[in-house]
């Protein structure tokens, strides 16, 4: 089910699609309005988080373009509380409003009400596919040549971590944030000895081949491009 955030705050983006992520969501940001509302118009999208205060287009033109083509749901985001503002959101067509600060676990349960309630279905996701490698984000399954992995929960989601962008470098710190939540108090190593661990479930006795090392930053997924 794939979630649309349109935040120009990094680091409420980032702490956003973090938890949504873990809640099982798969979640696409922008960080201005016209980027935004051309993700929200997009395919399969299942709800938009909106910030009020966004450079380009402002929010509520965004929900107003959004409503007058789609009926997706809309939680607006804004550090505006008074009762007017509210208001003023849900009669554009917001579906929910939140104030900041908020907490992001009352932000995915809002996320799952409002999805509930206006009855969208979740879909399966297609699998990511890496050479013989596939991963079923839906079943949370792990497939080498059709042989399906016995992977632990923490070295499944750092395989969906790596899984959802594939060739992208993350840092331990990175790695750690998105596997355990955001301040999870654990040590760099944590992260080397489950990688360990998925190598040689993955690839025993070999050159690493999917998960590759890029020394003195971290760990990605191998492309297309390097088999």
């Amino acid at each position: 089910m794939r979630i649309v955030v349109i935040e120009d705050d990094a680091v409420v983006a980032e702490t956003l699609t973090l938890y949504l992520e873990r809640a099982g969501f798969s979640v696409t940001a922008a960080a201005d309005g016209v980027s935004g509302l051309a993700l929200a118009l997009g395919p399969e999208v299942s709800l938009v988080i909106l910030d009020l205060m966004i450079p380009g287009i402002g929010g509520r033109e965004v929900c107003r373009q959004i409503r007058l083509s789609s009926a997706v749901p809309v939680l607006m985001l804004t550090a505006r509380a008074s009762e007017d503002d509210r208001v003023a959101g849900l009669e554009i067509g917001a579906d929910d409003y939140v104030a900041k600060p908020f907490s992001p676990r009352e932000v995915v349960a809002r996320v799952q009400a409002l999805i509930r309630r206006t009855g969208s279905q979740p879909t399966a996701p297609p699998p990511i596919v890496i050479g013989d490698l596939q991963l079923d984000l839906w079943a949370r399954r792990a497939r080498l040549k059709n042989r399906v992995l016995t992977l632990t929960p923490t070295e499944f989601k750092l395989l969906e971590v790596l899984g959802r962008s594939p060739g992208r470098v993350f840092t331990r710190e990175e790695l750690l944030a998105r596997a355990f939540g955001p301040g999870y108090d654990g040590l760099d190593r944590t992260v080397d000895v489950h990688i360990t661990n998925l190598r040689r479930k993955l690839e025993p006795g070999r050159q690493p081949k999917y998960i590759l090392t890029e020394h003195g930053i971290g760990y990605r997924l191998a492309t297309a491009d390097d088999f």
